[in-house]
């Protein structure tokens, strides 16, 4: 038979190595382009300093606020409570830099719910945990556990996918209040983890649709208003049915994002006694518990 030849305007067909270099390349450059999805699906790295995440603990460095020293029993801000707030319920956060925490002497200060925090991005799990989860239960408090996102490392549905799997599930025990979706300033990086507001906005919804798909309860979001008007726009379109939890330490909780029309939980200060971060329920303790029931 005769030989087959390339003309000479044709070119040789490209080798299995320089389709596999070009392929890398293309990759590589996908990967690196913010914003993009490849930017987010394939990043997934895990948290180098997760101990020193908890709620609040970026928004105090980037906000700055006051303690107790000036303000030692912050009142509710009755200006911004809902229609059947009348009063309020002391409560507290942890996380694993709290360690092993005297809940019987925060119960007889008269704190009556806690919050710790389970998990954060896809790779982490609180070591403390248990004690703190169980501490609040066995002392007679209500309890619950928020989740520190990592936008820029992977989906929404994979982490609270991740946060129901290791604690952030939902009982309907009356003792067990709605996970909590943490979203500050990132720690690890820029402030929006790359994310354009619109892709912000996605990522939260995609959060918020898998945590209400195992659990059937929507999720409460922790944010500053601050934060959330430069990482989303100050979009509104969550308050209808997500509540709000708002950190703001002092004498007032402040301007609330947009959307919502008062809080449900206040983080007003993170140097309380016992553990640093203490809050208020916006209600009654049977408001407390109407919302622990669902």
């Amino acid at each position: 038979m005769p030989e087959h030849h390339s003309g000479p305007g044709r070119p040789h067909p490209p080798t299995a190595a320089a389709v596999l270099l070009s392929l890398l390349t293309a990759l590589t450059l996908l990967v690196a382009l913010p914003g993009t999805t490849a930017a987010v699906a394939g990043s997934n790295s895990r948290p180098t300093h997760p101990e020193q995440d908890w709620m609040g603990s970026t928004v105090r460095a980037h906000e700055g606020g006051r303690g107790p020293a000036t303000k030692r029993s912050a009142p509710p801000d009755l200006s911004l409570e809902g229609p059947s707030a009348s009063a309020s319920v002391k409560g507290v956060d942890v996380s694993s830099h709290n360690g092993n925490v005297s809940w019987s002497k925060l119960w007889h200060s008269g704190v009556r719910f806690a919050y710790a925090k389970a998990t954060e991005g896809t790779s982490y799990t609180n070591p403390s945990f248990a004690h703190q989860y169980n501490g609040p239960y066995d002392a007679g408090m209500i309890r619950g556990a928020y989740h520190f996102a990592l936008p820029g490392n992977s989906s929404g549905a994979a982490q609270a996918d991740h946060f129901v799997d290791h604690g952030g599930g939902w009982t309907d025990d009356g003792w067990t209040l709605p996970g909590v979706l943490d979203m500050e300033y990132n720690p690890y990086g820029s402030t929006c983890y790359g994310l354009s507001k619109s892709r912000m906005i996605d990522w939260i919804e995609d959060f918020l649709d898998a945590y209400r798909d195992h659990t059937g309860r929507d999720a409460v979001i922790y944010t500053s208003t601050a934060w959330w008007k430069k990482c989303t726009g100050n979009y509104g379109g969550f308050g209808r049915y997500n509540p709000l939890w708002v950190p703001s330490y002092g004498s007032s909780s402040g301007e609330l994002p947009n959307g919502w029309g008062f809080y449900t939980f206040w983080q007003h200060t993170s140097t309380g006694p016992t553990v640093g971060d203490h809050d208020r329920f916006n209600g009654s303790y049977s408001r407390l518990e109407a919302l622990a029931y669902g």
